[in-house]
């Protein structure tokens, strides 16, 4: 079982950047093929995946935040992270962290992992 807790979102205008943690903890030594990432869900049911990192490092983004956004995550402090910069009003939405075992680690697969946590907000003006 795994516990996920974000932090870091809130208010920012378009052109602007912030920088979200994610705070992991439990059994994350027990996975040999831990997914972890990001996905958002704006009002409505449909989560999108945002970034993915595997438990190599390697990283994957949704098409429209390549360039803007950086996924990268702190082994030492058991710590996911997720850079935004230059945001723009569609990317007004709640952000979860979630993690799993997943050999296929992806932005798609992040939206069904096994664990994820209560959110943070993140809200771009124009």
């Amino acid at each position: 079982h795994l516990r996920m807790v974000e932090s870091g979102g809130g208010s920012v205008q378009a052109g602007g950047s912030l920088r979200l943690s994610c705070a992991v903890s439990g059994n994350i030594n027990g996975y040999s093929n831990l997914c972890m990432g990001w996905f958002r869900q704006a009002p409505g049911p449909e989560r999108e995946g945002v970034a993915a990192i595997d438990n190599d490092g390697n990283t994957r983004y949704l098409d429209s935040v390549k360039g803007r956004f950086t996924i990268s995550k702190d082994s030492a402090k058991n710590t996911l992270y997720l850079q935004m910069d230059g945001l723009k009003p569609e990317d007004t939405a709640t952000y979860y962290c979630a993690a799993g075992g997943e050999w296929a680690c992806t932005p798609r697969v992040v939206t069904a992992l096994n664990y994820w946590g209560e959110g943070t907000q993140v809200t771009v003006s124009s």
